[in-house]
């Protein structure tokens, strides 16, 4: 399956990763967001291009849906790499203490070099970055404590840039959610679609369910006849009495929901990417 043939990648993520690419001059960090359940999966890898010599902060959202032992091993990984981690669910405002004291850490050596040259009160600038539908503007609104940026649950909310001033000394500049143009691993654009962060309807919906399942019964074993009673999506249908006419399974209707459990943590706590990146 080669992602770059399903016309996934519109005309306003272009100008989105312009926009991005021409602003990164007025930014001191950027705050990324990453999606838990696909920490590699949902990293653009363009925003490492553009973001070189920045200091940075990766937030894992959602991590209330994806599997502990997953994120702490993702978590391990980038820390040794330098970068400042961070699970949290961007709907609450529990760790909002917590990211400022990142930020504040991130940038340390700025904030004292402008000390040197005698800049006071200038307040650090922060770019939150990340892929659509992960959270950004969610997590701007909570870490405000209002409604200070655009939100939806479809991807591609976010249109322009959107300054907002959450202290005296720190200032968030909300991005459009933009993807990449092409995949280096074919399974990427499922993983993304499985979470939500691109158009279901790009992928064939059965597509999407077959990986899902095969993924389940690999990594995740009893998951399914735990949920369901069956494994496989006809005995799903069976088991859930979702039958078409004749009394034959509706397969499309247990796809659906199968897709729907997942993507709402009705499945348990899931992540699809693998620590080692080994996602076969």
């Amino acid at each position: 399956m080669q992602a770059e043939n399903y016309g996934w990648y519109p005309g306003h993520m272009t100008k989105a990763r312009r926009m991005m690419e021409e602003n990164l001059k007025l930014v001191d960090l950027i705050i990324e967001l990453c999606d838990a359940r696909i920490p590699l999966s949902s990293m653009n890898p363009d925003i490492d291009a553009l973001a070189t010599g920045k200091a940075r902060i990766l937030l894992f959202t959602k991590a209330d849906l994806a599997d502990d032992k997953a994120t702490a091993a993702f978590m391990k990984r980038f820390e040794e790499q330098g970068t400042l981690c961070l699970t949290m669910d961007a709907r609450t405002k529990a760790k909002n203490k917590e990211v400022l004291s990142l930020v504040k850490k991130a940038c340390s050596e700025r904030i004292e070099r402008n000390r040197r040259r005698g800049i006071i009160g200038r307040p650090m600038r922060a770019m939150v970055a990340g892929i659509p539908n992960v959270g950004k503007s969610t997590f701007i609104n909570s870490i405000m404590g209002r409604s200070a940026a655009k939100t939806g649950n479809k991807p591609g909310v976010t249109r322009g840039r959107q300054w907002v001033r959450l202290s005296a000394d720190l200032e968030l500049m909300d991005t459009p959610g933009i993807t990449w143009p092409k995949f280096d691993d074919p399974d990427t654009a499922i993983r993304l679609a499985l979470v939500g962060s691109i158009k279901e309807d790009i992928i064939h919906r059965q597509e999407l369910c077959d990986y899902l399942l095969t993924f389940l019964r690999t990594h995740y074993e009893g998951t399914l006849a735990a949920k369901y009673g069956a494994e496989d999506i006809e005995g799903i249908a069976r088991s859930k009495h979702l039958l078409a006419a004749g009394a034959e399974p509706d397969t499309e209707r247990a796809q659906r929901l199968v897709l729907d459990d997942f993507k709402n943590g009705r499945l348990g706590r899931i992540t699809l990417d693998l620590p080692l990146g080994d996602n076969r």
